[in-house]
């Protein structure tokens, strides 16, 4: 069970962070491929109407971006009028979300549970719940629950680290492990989160970054 959530989970990061790193393109190339059918989920970030980033995917791992200074042609601004009557006249039109940053943030880290343009990737929210709640139920080796917490949440991939070590290294063989001598606090735990979110965030921009390289 903890190899098949660990390869859930990891596919689900390695989706989430290929929207880190989106290819640079321009406004026509944008309307060319929405014309084209090949444009599958559309995310925008803007005001009143007017767009300052569109984002846009060819498939789950294919992210590009235009930004606020290519979002101009003859006609003027591009619009959120304009973006949907350009989706309006494909005979199946891509989802349209518009990113609002403003929204509440929650105990839970947000990418397993928000995934950009529409439709969230509910195997890998379900992944999420299922290894917090085995992790609940547990008697963890290497830190108390409270110390596991913090790294689930705050430290954003916490999950993955407690289904490899948690309650015996992956790849040791069954029975139980030793059990550790001094076992991480909530306070130690909280602490180790920040410098794992900062790990995390820059493991994302990486994998983000190889994924764009090999198929952006």
């Amino acid at each position: 069970m903890r190899i098949v959530l660990l390869l859930v989970l990891l596919g689900g990061a390695v989706l989430v962070s290929a929207t880190f790193r989106p290819s640079i393109r321009t406004l026509d190339q944008f309307r060319f491929a929405l014309s084209a059918g090949e444009v599958d989920r559309v995310t925008w970030r803007g005001d009143g109407g007017e767009i300052w980033l569109l984002t846009w995917s060819e498939s789950p791992l294919v992210w590009h971006e235009v930004q606020s200074h290519g979002l101009r042609d003859a006609k003027g601004p591009y619009t959120v009028k304009r973006l949907n009557a350009d989706a309006s006249r494909n005979p199946v039109s891509p989802s349209i979300v518009q990113i609002d940053d403003r929204r509440g943030g929650s105990f839970a880290p947000s990418w397993p549970f928000r995934f950009p343009g529409g439709t969230n990737l509910w195997w890998l929210a379900t992944a999420w719940i299922l290894t917090f709640l085995l992790m609940l139920g547990s008697r963890p080796r290497l830190g108390n629950r409270w110390a596991w917490f913090w790294l689930f949440t705050v430290g954003e991939i916490g999950a993955l680290l407690y289904l490899v070590l948690e309650p015996r290294v992956l790849w040791q063989g069954p029975g139980a492990g030793p059990a550790h001598s001094k076992p991480m606090t909530g306070g130690t735990g909280c602490l180790a989160s920040i410098l794992l979110a900062i790990v995390s965030l820059g493991a994302a921009l990486g994998i983000g970054e190889l994924v764009r390289m090999l198929l952006g």
